[in-house]
Parts: structure tokens; sequence; C-alpha cells
């Protein structure tokens, strides 16, 4: 314990005198206090999710909202307002949560010390800045407290069959789909998280969530969670993410901007995030956290591999509110349910509820629907209304699984497009950064549109693409394998830029 204060010592070297008088005369006082009032919160906490569990339906068995770990293949969701959030990452501030047995129960670190000591072992100015985001919220919420809420939700694929939710789909579903890609939107400046429209957000994870954030990571994922602290609380009870897993966040609130990306980063001032909640109180800020396979080299080439990575990009898009179409075209494709043979095995625990991404309409206000009422709907059965509300919420992404992670940009753009059509997201929106293999994006995209293939049509050639590239039979990239009129690219030669 005294050598986590230590760290936490070197924490007040990054501020100017002035800075450490309020820091000390008005923050530390208001987290002090926040601390003190803990139990009170999680005691309210828990008694709102119990009026949640009671069910309100007929039938309802109810649904558990309350704070604990989702364990994995634990296909459900932890509601938490953003004052408890604050009260929980002041615990991890000073380093109070107790450390035993985390890493047995596959859950990362929590408390900030190994993020304070890098400050001094290996000194990188990109910890520093780190550091001064967390520090920049905290002064935030101590100043003006935010009353919203933050959903955080595990999703699962079943691996054996089961009729009553979403199965992880076999290769033989894919081959033989029938949906219509969705529109495809090339993206060649701009982040992800700077696009106007409601989408949702892809997060570059590592399986544990939160990747490298509280040790020296600083890509996308950790940048995303330094920005948007919420998200770390995330690390305490979510455990790491199998292959049929897919982790999504709404709600969570921004409070800084910043410049760079990895060595370069740097925390440059204060963000002021005015976009709308819906009826729960969450920003409509939506971020999906799925893990690629990292450094795969030739075998993301392999049937059992480029399924992986289909169905985790899958398992993240699909939206609960169309659960009844995507179980009625799992029900009409051949082969939807049966467990391939390649999928790596992981123990399978029943439920699979996942929480609605809820509209906030006048309709609905007019009604007077609650939080609660509003959870409970997601879970039973979903409505045309709901349905109707998620039309215009497609999929914000880049370079997922390239970069640092060694994937081919040009599979992994064609993958999460597959994915995102399949779970009937009306658009996909890429940024390329700049990625070499992706400078003629736009015209395949175009092409493949302008000849309406399905998935299925789609998925096809990308698995004869990649059979080829397993046997030897050619080293291009995929776009001029499907296009020869392209500019020659030699795959082979992965970039090893890091891909936000």
């Amino acid at each position: 314990m005294a050598s986590r204060f230590c760290y936490l010592k070197n924490v007040f070297h990054l501020m100017s005198r002035v800075e450490a008088l309020k820091w000390f005369g008005e923050v530390v006082p208001v987290l002090a206090a926040l601390l003190l009032r803990l139990p009170s919160l999680l005691e309210n906490h828990y008694r709102d999710a119990d009026d949640i569990l009671s069910g309100r339906k007929e039938g309802l068995s109810g649904v558990k909202t309350g704070l604990r770990i989702l364990g994995p293949q634990e296909a459900g969701i932890v509601v938490l307002s953003q004052e408890l959030i604050s009260a929980l990452l002041a615990c991890s501030f000073f380093c109070l949560f107790p450390t035993y047995d985390r890493g047995v129960k596959h859950l990362p670190a929590i408390n900030f010390d190994c993020l304070f000591a890098s400050l001094y072992t290996g000194y990188n100015e990109k910890q520093e800045h780190k550091i001064k985001c967390l520090i920049h919220y905290f002064e935030r919420i101590c100043s003006h407290m935010p009353m919203g809420c933050v959903s955080f939700e595990r999703k699962v694929l079943p691996l054996n069959p089961d009729h009553s939710v979403i199965s992880y789909p076999s290769s033989d579903f894919w081959s033989r789909s029938a949906v219509s890609l969705c529109h495809f939107e090339v993206l060649h400046s701009g982040l992800i998280e700077d696009q106007p429209c409601e989408a949702l957000q892809v997060d570059f994870a590592n399986k544990y969530i939160g990747g490298g954030a509280l040790h020296r990571g600083c890509v996308q994922e950790e940048i995303c969670f330094m920005i948007n602290p919420e998200l770390i609380i995330s690390m305490l009870f979510l455990p790491s993410m199998a292959d049929n897993e897919a982790i999504e966040i709404v709600g969570a609130e921004r409070f800084s901007n910043y410049t760079g990306y990895a060595s370069s980063f740097r925390f440059s001032g204060d963000y002021q995030d005015r976009k709308p909640t819906d009826l729960m109180g969450r920003r409509k800020t939506r971020i999906i956290a799925i893990d690629a396979l990292c450094n795969p080299k030739l075998r993301q080439y392999r049937l059992e591999f480029l399924l992986r990575e289909t169905n985790k990009a899958f398992c993240g898009f699909f939206d609960q509110s169309k659960c009844h179409l995507y179980q009625k075209m799992f029900q009409e494709a051949p082969g939807t349910n049966n467990l391939n043979k390649d999928a790596k095995e992981v123990n399978n625990k029943p439920g699979n509820a996942m929480l609605d991404e809820t509209p906030s309409t006048s309709e609905e206000q007019e009604k007077g629907a609650s939080g609660a009422e509003l959870i409970e709907n997601s879970y039973s059965e979903p409505s045309s209304q709901y349905a109707e509300s998620q039309e215009n919420i497609g999929v914000v992404t880049g370079n997922w699984g390239c970069g640092a992670f060694g994937g081919d940009p040009e599979l992994k753009t064609i993958v999460q497009w597959l994915a995102a059509s399949q779970a009937l997201r009306p658009f996909i929106s890429h940024c390329t950064f700049g990625e070499e293999a992706l400078r003629t994006l736009d015209q395949v995209s175009q092409w493949i549109l302008s000849h309406e293939w399905t998935v299925g049509d789609l998925w096809n050639l990308l698995a004869e693409y990649s059979n080829q590239r397993l046997k030897g039979e050619t080293n291009i990239g995929f776009f001029t394998w499907l296009l020869p009129s392209l500019p020659m690219h030699d795959s082979s030669m992965v970039s090893d830029k890091n891909c936000i």
C-alpha cells in the first residue's frame, strides 16, 4: 500500500504550484467526500437494480443490471450512474481496490499505480499526458457532477445450437446468406469518435478490455479510454473476451481533447460532450469493443480464422431490437447453428439477453416510459417500434486488427462490411487513416455495390481468395485479385503503421 501512495505522489510533480494548490484545496476534498459516500451510492444502486429484477411484466423473470462480475459466456448488462462511476474511479486513482485473484479471474488491473509508476520507470511524455486526461476528468466531475448513466453489456453468440437466441454462425451460413450488402462510405479524413452521425464506434480492443490504458499502451483503444475515462470502470468487472464475445458500452461521456497518436499523444484541453441522451440518461455514444487476432500472419486466411473474425465483428454489430429478424434469417438459412468443428471450444452458459439501444422519441416520452420499463422492454420480444428506431444507426470503424495487430487491411475491411450487412446495419463508414493498402477502397466498394452482391456472394469470393493465399497461389491484395485492373499491391508487405 505504501508503494502505491509513493507512485501517487509522482503525479503531483506534474502540476505547477498553482495547479497543486487548486488540486489539494478544491479537488481532493470533493474526492474524499465522494469516497465517503460510496457505501450509500452502492446501496442506492443495488436497491434500484432490485426494483428492475422484480419485473413489471407478466412472465418476465427480471433483468439484472446491478454491479457484478459479468463472467465468460455470461451475456448480461450492468447499468451504473455517472456519479457511482466517478466514486469507483476515485478508488482506482487512490489505488484502493484489492488486487488479489484478479489475474485468476481473467480481470485486468484496475488501480492506477502502474500508470503512475511509468512516469519514472522508462519515462515517455505520452504517459504524462494520459495522466493529465485523468486529472482533468476528476477536476471536471468535482466542479459539476454529471447525472446520467452508462450501460456495460457482454454480448455472446453461443457456440452450441440454441434456437431461442442468436448462435455462432457457421461458414455455411455466411456462404448462403442472401442479405444485401449495406451502404459503404470511405472516410479519408477525420477520426472515428468525431463522426457526426449516430453510429456504433468500433474500439479496436484487446481481449482484456482497456488493453494497456492503465499501463504503457497509447493506441486507439487506450486513447479512447483516456478521453472517455468512464470506460475504464469496465475493467473492474468484465473479464477477458472469448472468440464469440463482444462488449458494448453506451453512454460514456467524453471529457478531453487530444492530438497525436502513440508516442505523440498529447492532452490538449477540455472537451464539452454535447451528444443528446436517451430516456435512460445515456449519451448516444455507442462503443463496441471487439478484439482481433494478434499477429495472425498466414493463419488469418484459414477458414476457421476468417470465420472467427467475421463472427467477432457480427457479435459486436448485431442489434437486439432486430432479434426477431435475425432469428428468421437463421432459421431459414441452412447450416446456421452448426457448431463449426474448428471453432475454439469455450464453456457456454445459458442467457443471451442484450440491452436495446433505447430510442429517445416523443412518442415514448408521451407514454412516460421509465428507465426500468425500457430495460425490461429490451429484454422481451422486440417490437417493430424499436426496430424502426434503429434504422439509422450504422457502424463507424477503421483499420481494425491491423497496424500493431498485424492483420491484412483489405481482408479486415471486407470482414467488417460483411458483419455490418448481416447485422442489418444501414451503413458502414470506414476511416482509412492514409493506409496505403486501402487507397482504392472507394473504387472497389462502389464496384461491388454496383453488382448488387449479397453477403454470401462476397463471403464466397473472400473465402476463395483466402484459400489461394494459403496455398501460395497468389500474394496480391484482395482488391487487386478481385479487380485485376487496379494498381498492384503486394499484401505480403503488411504495414507496421499503428492504425487508429
